[in-house]
């Protein structure tokens, strides 16, 4: 697991979290919390391990806040397979749609992914050697017979050389290719979700084989197509389903965003029957239930479900009360101020003023921050978001971009410069569309 968490306390894992995450130390403690509580119940008996259930989380808080930010970081601090998922994406059962099971599908779909990536550092060398031999192969038919002779195996061995040095690159081959057509035609019946289709094609596939066909391409191609193929023959399926499928059971976050916007509140009919649907088909899912994937069937009674929503219009009070039960943790993030955009431009370790910096360092182009330069930036997300919709620290990009418009497009031509991003230089950029209100709307 990543960062070695088993031994981090939760202190420790709020600390790992402020390194990328500004603010928010009420909601960064639930889920460490949660993640230790994973921790504690694996050490316990098997017999009680079952009973323990998760400690679900509900953020409630604006957007841009940092809701999405805290899980995902959190996912990957713990190595755990992780999905961010939109409520208001699912139908109920019996409408056409996406089933709220899919979102248990797509945290297993990506498990196996990242599995498999493991699985290759340790077979790619393997892979590399045989990829070289079938290129050879290609470039000089029947040299393997000839190698039992002095003659035979000096040729192959110079060709080999020459073809790590990169001289046969843009030689032509003709290689054996995959190809996935061919499929018969198969009638679809309604009713039958995208899912469950990808399943079942997924072993007509099988049946019917991968048809190969012939192809020419340059050998750097070729050494591409060739290696990809010998990787996919040395990875252990099998092996990689069965550690992704612990890793889901066990281990695996799925952020439901939007969660406000499937609430029912009360008094208000309209709409409310298929919102209402959608939380009672989620709800057997958080409560623990067996979902059918096309790598085996999923349990998912230890899955951490981290929900998140504004709130602005309903409250978590109006999702139905099974649902509410089900998330034990309340967590109310704060809205940001000035003083917080100033910490996000320039502290985290991704800070976006950094990120600003590195670009332009590559055409040769410094960018030189100010103190009060930033300071501006912080203040005039701040008006933006207080005149506009307030959209939290992503105001902070479409300012940067404005501000930075004009020197990103000139790099080429300012290669050696330090520019120096100061308050005047950005009121003399974005100063006049920051007073018109309208502008801002549309520009900032």
């Amino acid at each position: 697991m990543a960062h070695n968490v088993e031994d981090m306390s939760p202190k420790e894992i709020v600390e790992a979290l402020d390194k990328y995450i500004i603010g928010q130390n009420r909601a960064k403690k639930s889920v460490a919390l949660a993640v230790r509580n994973r921790i504690r119940r694996q050490k316990l008996s098997e017999e009680l391990q079952e009973e323990i259930a998760p400690k679900n989380i509900i953020m409630i808080g604006p957007t841009g806040v940092g809701k999405t930010e805290i899980a995902r970081r959190l996912s990957k601090l713990t190595g755990a397979p992780f999905i961010k998922v939109e409520a208001t994406k699912y139908t109920e059962v019996g409408y056409v749609g996406r089933d709220v099971e899919s979102m248990v599908r797509d945290l297993m779909h990506s498990a196996v992914a990242t599995v498999k990536d493991e699985l290759r550092y340790g077979i790619e060398a393997k892979a590399e050697e045989k990829t070289e031999e079938i290129l050879l192969d290609l470039l000089l038919p029947g040299s393997k017979k000839d190698e039992s002779t002095v003659e035979g195996s000096d040729t192959r061995d110079k060709f080999r050389q020459m073809l790590k040095d990169g001289k046969f690159d843009e030689k032509q081959v003709e290689i054996n290719v995959s190809s996935k057509g061919n499929m018969p035609s198969i009638e679809i019946f309604s009713g039958t979700s995208f899912e469950e289709m990808d399943m079942n094609l997924g072993s007509l596939g099988n049946i019917f084989g991968n048809k190969k066909k012939k192809k020419n391409v340059s050998v750097s191609q070729a050494r591409k197509i060739i290696l990809q193929e010998e990787i996919e023959k040395l990875i252990d399926y099998d092996r990689a389903s069965e550690i992704a499928k612990d890793r889901v059971e066990n281990l695996g976050i799925i952020f439901i965003d939007e969660i406000d916007k499937i609430a029912t509140k009360q008094g208000n009919s309209s709409g409310d029957v298929s919102r209402e649907g959608v939380q009672r088909d989620i709800l057997p899912i958080v409560e623990g239930s067996k979902v059918n994937t096309k790598f085996g069937i999923i349990d998912t009674s230890h899955i951490l479900f981290i929900a998140a929503g504004a709130f602005h219009i309903s409250k978590p009070s109006d999702l139905i009360p099974e649902l509410q039960g089900r998330f034990p943790i309340r967590v109310e993030l704060e809205e940001l101020g000035a003083e917080d955009f100033e910490k996000i431009l320039t502290q985290p370790r991704n800070a976006l003023i950094k990120q600003y910096q590195e670009l332009l360092k590559t055409e040769g182009v410094t960018l030189d921050f100010t103190v009060d330069g930033i300071k501006r930036i912080s203040e005039i997300a701040v008006q933006v978001n207080t005149q506009t919709e307030n959209i939290g620290a992503r105001r902070l990009h479409t300012v940067l971009e404005k501000v930075l418009e004009d020197v990103s497009f000139c790099a080429p031509d300012l290669i050696g410069q330090v520019i120096p991003i100061t308050p005047e230089y950005i009121n003399e950029r974005i100063g006049d569309i920051v007073k018109n209100e309208d502008l801002s709307r549309y520009i900032l």
